[in-house]
């Protein structure tokens, strides 16, 4: 299946019936009053987050969307049918722009999600309405009312546990298919991966986390090069950044430090996530390469830097594990809040409540 993460559609929800001027004929009924129904309701456009998406190339193909108009009324006061509503599913982590691209509509970010993005018009009044003392045959009906059109922007940002970042052929694809049963396609050769890729990392039967690997970066990313900034905002809901540097590269701190700049340049808080620094291809360089290298990362960073081998799989499982910790903590916090928040909620004081004005009952 091919990925795309960013699809513009055409969306309008359905004109409303239009009312009807009608009037009672019945036998041995010489004045029958109006008898005009309205009309229905037209259709709405509704936007659901489903979990079995995880691509928008169904927009490629299927770029305008239209509910139908509402029935029109009919006589003995008879409602025109509303018109079906029309349900655009799309995968979860979807945000929905305004034309402008910049104005965010909704953020599809929890599984089954709806929203309505666009109502459908109101039937139009029959002329059952309008009847009066003074006015005992009204001829007048309304037009049913018309409903929204709007051009939207669909950007898809993957939800993963841990986003992958580093320089093209820095092994984050050899990683992602020994820890996942993810097939990214591999070779040594700079950007082998051209789309984002998720995969599943499964500890035990009570633990997993869901890992993003995007394309690398490249200096200019944040403003557009290579896509970057495309390829940047599948991470940007990621809990932690595994952050892959290519050993065997002498230029090393330098891909780095370019890496960080263009976190930094993208999102502030995209780049305060917390980091998990790795060098990797330890397997290709000598035991006093390594430790050198690694210091020289350590001082630059003031970080920890991990050691790790994506083909001889040297520290992967204390790297993994590390990563399920930090996945686990940012878990609780989440929870914690949705707690506080929930707490506030039920501890809110009842304004129709007055104690004062309160008497006490008494039964026998």
């Amino acid at each position: 299946m091919k990925f795309l993460d960013q699809a513009k559609i055409y969306v309008r929800s359905g004109d409303g019936g239009d009312g009807v001027v009608a009037f009672r004929r019945e036998k041995y009924i010489e004045f029958g009053g109006p008898d005009g129904g309205d009309g229905g309701r037209g259709g709405n456009i509704y936007f659901r987050a489903v979990p079995n998406l995880n691509t928008l190339i169904d927009f490629r193909y299927t770029q305008h969307f239209r509910a139908r108009k509402g029935g029109n009324g009919a006589g003995a006061n008879r409602t025109g049918a509303g018109a079906q509503d029309v349900v655009i599913d799309v995968p979860v982590g979807t945000q929905i722009f305004d034309e402008d691209r910049e104005t965010l509509l909704a953020d599809m970010d929890e599984e089954g999600k709806t929203i309505l993005l666009c109502r459908g018009g109101d039937g139009g009044l029959g002329n059952a309405h309008y009847k009066s003392s003074t006015n005992r045959a009204p001829r007048r009906a309304d037009k049913g009312y018309p409903g929204e059109e709007r051009w939207v922007w669909l950007r898809l940002k993957l939800l993963a546990d841990v986003g992958l970042v580093g320089l093209p052929n820095a092994g984050k694809s050899t990683f992602l298919s020994v820890v996942s049963r993810a097939k990214p396609k591999i070779a040594d050769y700079p950007f082998t991966t051209l789309h984002p890729q998720l995969g599943v990392v499964r500890q035990n039967a009570n633990e997993e986390f869901v890992i993003a690997d995007i394309p690398g970066l490249i200096e200019g990313a944040s403003e557009g090069a290579g896509l970057g900034h495309r390829f940047l905002g599948h991470v940007e809901r990621c809990a932690v950044l595994l952050h892959l540097v290519d050993g065997t590269d002498e230029n090393y701190l330098e891909n780095w430090k370019l890496i960080r700049r263009e976190l930094e340049a993208y999102d502030p808080v995209l780049a305060s996530k917390p980091e998990v620094l790795v060098l990797n291809k330890c397997d290709a360089l000598l035991p006093e390469e390594v430790e050198e290298r690694r210091a020289a990362l350590e001082k630059a960073s003031g970080e920890k830097v991990h050691l790790m081998s994506g083909v001889s799989r040297e520290g992967l499982p204390e790297l993994l594990r590390l990563l399920q910790d930090r996945v686990n903590a940012s878990r609780a916090e989440e929870w914690e809040e949705e707690e506080d928040d929930l707490v506030e909620i039920d501890d809110a004081p009842d304004d129709d409540y007055d104690g004062e004005n309160d008497a006490a009952v008494e039964y026998d």
